[in-house]
């Protein structure tokens, strides 16, 4: 039997022709590598997209970390609490989007003395750098809350010409939102009151530049040699200050006058006779001491407040801030931002005796402490926009500022505002 498959049975594949199913299997595999290069593609520009997502992503993430410790360095402060803040520590802040409450054209309770727009000045930055404590937020003074906190209450100022421009930024600041059948100032040689009637309550300033008794209160003697301080005699003056819910002191400029200071016991009718002289600060001692006991022999600590506003710098010597070549605080427009600057306007004897004297009263005074932020603002005087005299400055005084330029006193509005921003936050 031939084993040989049959002419009807087997099939003869044509030349040149491949079989059906080997081309099928090609053509699928062929697709087959296609779809997978595809696929392939498909996913590597997936990922190429997915890691450009990914590194934005990143740089967002470290952006918002960046800002995060941007709030964290800014907002780092802690609401105001006076026990824990330390506002004499801080910087001044240039913010010319906040306005003063008032101006020296609004406000109608200025004195010449202080009103340096209505007396020429032109720049006006001076008037928008706003005080930052280092370690905790000071609130802006608010008339409305100021107001509400003296409902009832009698506030009295006391001390030399600069704590009546501490008074009459303190009464500008809240003045504007009383209406105007609603307030009075009655000005006196020694007592000035400004009245908020709908309030009940008072913002008064008694004049005793040396806080104890002096032959100089009134009238005052321009030449310091002749005058003459009762050193242990305040009751002349102190008989004013009972009834006070709040009493805000001050004395430092006026003690100022000369390395040694001429000091009596008993009467003025001893005369050149029975004075003695000595060194300021000693006589600053003895004075205190004075008005302390009798601070601590007539205030009830449960009915009055009691502060102390520290000492004012004063701005005559330009080469404290590297301008040997200037003339006083004349022409100054920016505060000095170096870290901690102390001129000579501020003597640190002085504030050493009102610590020591203020430490060991039983009475407890809270210090208004004003010095070292006031110390940066050389361009906030009234320089040669002012008065003298009672009268404002002529030209010819203005072209001198070395003889006439006042770097004692302040603009209104201007740093005293700070200092009662200080103040409101204590209360």
């Amino acid at each position: 039997m031939s084993l040989a498959p049959s002419p009807s049975t087997a099939m003869k594949t044509p030349r040149g022709k491949l079989p059906f199913s080997i081309v099928t299997i090609v053509v699928l595999c062929f697709a087959l590598i296609a779809l997978l290069y595809a696929d392939s593609a498909r996913s590597l520009f997936k990922s190429k997209s997915c890691a450009r997502r990914h590194v934005n992503r990143k740089r967002k993430d470290r952006n918002a970390e960046k800002d995060e410790f941007k709030n964290f360095a800014v907002d780092d402060r802690f609401e105001f609490d006076p026990e824990e803040c330390t506002v004499n520590t801080g910087k001044w802040v240039f913010n010319k989007s906040m306005n003063p409450l008032y101006t020296d054209k609004s406000c109608p309770y200025l004195d010449m003395q202080v009103s340096c727009v209505k007396n020429g000045r032109q720049d006006s930055d001076y008037r928008h750098w706003e005080w930052q404590p280092d370690d905790c937020t000071l609130p802006r003074f608010n008339p409305k809350v100021a107001l509400k906190k003296l409902q009832g209450k009698r506030l009295m100022f006391v001390g030399d010409s600069l704590q009546r421009g501490q008074w009459q930024s303190f009464v500008c600041l809240v003045e504007g939102i009383i209406p105007e059948d609603k307030k009075s100032l009655k000005r006196g040689r020694f007592h000035s009151v400004f009245k908020a009637k709908e309030y009940d309550a008072t913002i008064e300033f008694y004049w005793a530049p040396f806080l104890v008794e002096s032959n100089s209160d009134q009238p005052i003697i321009a030449d310091a040699k002749k005058r003459i301080l009762k050193v242990d005699s305040v009751e002349k003056h102190a008989k004013n200050w009972g009834g006070k819910d709040i009493l805000v002191f001050n004395s430092y400029v006026w003690w100022m006058s000369g390395l040694r200071l001429k000091t009596l016991w008993g009467s003025f009718a001893n005369g050149a006779e029975g004075y003695e002289e000595f060194d300021t600060p000693v006589a600053y001692r003895m004075g205190l001491k004075t008005w302390a006991n009798w601070v601590d022999s007539n205030i009830n600590p449960n009915k009055t407040r009691v502060f102390f506003t520290t000492m004012s710098p004063t701005h005559t010597r330009s080469a404290d801030w590297n301008k040997p070549n200037g003339t006083k605080c004349f022409n100054e427009t920016r505060p000095v931002l170096k870290k901690h600057h102390w001129g000579s306007g501020s003597d640190k004897r002085m504030m050493s005796v009102v610590g020591s004297v203020v430490g060991k009263m039983k009475v407890p005074v809270t210090f208004i402490n004003i010095t070292q932020l006031s110390e940066y603002r050389i361009d906030a005087h009234s320089s040669i926009y002012t008065e003298a005299g009672g009268k404002l400055l002529t030209e010819d005084q203005k072209a001198d500022p070395l003889h006439h330029a006042d770097c004692i006193h302040w603009c209104l509005p201007g740093v005293p505002d700070t200092w009662n921003q200080i103040l409101l936050a204590h209360l």
